[in-house]
């Protein structure tokens, strides 16, 4: 019975999720043509198999240093290390990817990130934090290199801005929602069903990541951002210049390095929110609700997209979203503790802040795909991996700045952070929103200028004319 309200939060976010699905599935697709289909299928298939080798180590990474006898303030360090890596190296990583191609980085990242799971059968603290060094470059390829092999190739076939906004949907949908419910059933399986240890997660993550390198390999061409540049910092000095001279850029990233530093700091807090008195939460059964609004969120964006450019629906998300961390930092400035509720089921406080992350979650799903089509729209396509990873430079050090100081500011202050930056998100959005509307796609020609797309612009036009 304790489990009870667990299985109806799941039940209720199932239920909208299958609405949509039912109403708005795959029948409905914009450019549902074979070759599109196919495109996409395939682009689909590689994605869920690498973000399924990522979904399976998250859960046990902590546990699993647990197990080895290191300590909190240890492990700390050790996390502090994966986000240093990605503030520092991952910001170049963005760069090699538009010089060496982008299929190259993603494979990069399959070797990468492989390596990094086989330092995990290693209890020794110097080989567990060049794990942690490696998975933090991976993570930065994992989220630039695949987006930008995805919108050059999408355009270079002819096919229209909203069927790739549609694509990001499915993404966000199958590889960050279904994939994430998949692997934790599927690692509760290694570890408790048959016994086989916390690090066998990571074993079967490097199954699936090189699984999918391997439709890499066979399927996909190459494709590069800016080849006429002679070295990295000639191409950083272009990114910056590209991010000064249209707002456009510099306001979305802005929006992706505030809303995602509220999401991982989020990561970091629901715990604590929902246990402050040691209360016996169910974390697996808490990650699936959350990983259910998230698919619930993505179809959700799918179909927004049909009808609408994300500029017009993106203001409401940043304020739900903010609506939704207001709750846990309400209930959090009461810092009463209740020992007689050490080992008791989720209080009522819990209930209803379980909901409000519910409720982040679904904006997260909206959030994933609308960015990467605004990004699609905006950020030039020869320096798209290098401004994407260049705005991951602040999300990291907030986060590092968080993991250190995480036992020195009140948990109503750290959602408090939450809820600020997702204020000036919103601000953000409403400046991006007042700029003369611009609807193209930049594609690189092969002596590193720039053409308009006009598939892309029509698709473009197409919906904002719909969202007016």
């Amino acid at each position: 019975m304790e489990d009870a309200f667990y299985w109806v939060v799941f039940a209720c976010l199932c239920l909208p999720v299958a609405g949509l699905v039912w109403s708005q599935g795959v029948g409905n697709l914009v450019d549902d043509t074979p070759a599109s289909r196919a495109f996409r299928n395939n682009y689909l298939l590689v994605y869920c198999l690498q973000m399924l080798g990522d979904w399976l180590q998250g859960p046990y990474v902590y546990a699993l240093y647990e197990k080895y006898g290191y300590s909190p303030a240890e492990i700390g360090q050790l996390f502090i290390a994966g986000f240093g890596s990605s503030l520092v190296v991952g910001t170049f990583v963005g760069a090699l990817a538009d010089k060496l191609g982008r299929r190259t980085a993603g494979l990069a990242y399959v070797v990468t990130y492989s390596l990094s799971c086989v330092t995990k059968h290693s209890p020794r603290f110097g080989v567990l934090m060049l794990g942690r060094v490696l998975g933090g470059v991976a993570t930065s390829l994992l989220y630039s290199a695949f987006e930008s092999w995805l919108v050059s190739e999408h355009f270079r076939r002819g096919f229209s801005e909203q069927a790739l906004g549609q694509t990001f949907s499915w993404a966000v949908f199958l590889g960050n929602g279904l994939m994430a419910i998949a692997a934790g059933f599927f690692g509760d399986a290694l570890v408790e069903k048959l016994g086989l240890g916390r690090v066998a997660p990571f074993d079967a993550a490097i199954v699936f990541m090189l699984a999918g390198g391997a439709v890499m390999l066979a399927t996909w061409p190459e494709n590069y951002g800016d080849k006429g540049s002679k070295n990295i910092a000639v191409q950083f000095e272009r990114a910056w210049e590209a991010i000064r001279a249209d707002p456009a850029i510099a306001l979305l990233g802005g929006m992706q390095s505030l809303f995602e530093a509220s999401m991982y700091s989020f990561v970091f807090l629901w715990t604590m929110a929902l246990s402050p008195n040691g209360e016996a939460i169910k974390h697996g059964l808490i990650f699936v609700n959350f990983m259910t609004a998230c698919m619930a969120g993505s179809f959700l964006a799918g179909v927004l997209m049909k009808h609408a450019r994300p500029e017009r629906f993106m203001r409401g998300v940043y304020l739900v979203a903010a609506a939704a961390m207001a709750v846990p930092m309400l209930l959090a400035l009461d810092t009463r503790k209740d020992p007689s509720l050490k080992g008791a089921p989720l209080t009522g406080r819990g209930r209803a802040q379980l909901l409000a992350f519910c409720v982040f979650e679904a904006c997260v799903g909206v959030f994933w795909p609308a960015m990467m089509a605004m990004r699609a729209n905006y950020v030039p396509e020869e320096l798209r991996a290098t401004i994407i990873n260049i705005f991951r430079v602040p999300l990291n050090a907030f986060v590092c700045v968080v993991l250190g100081n995480v036992e020195a500011v009140p948990l109503a202050g750290m959602f408090g952070l939450c809820v600020a930056f997702l204020g000036i998100s919103f601000a953000c959005q409403l400046r991006l929103d007042a700029l003369p509307q611009r609807a193209y796609h930049r594609t690189s020609t092969d002596d590193g200028g720039e053409e308009e797309g006009k598939a892309a612009a029509a698709g473009g036009g197409a919906a904002a004319a719909a969202a007016h």
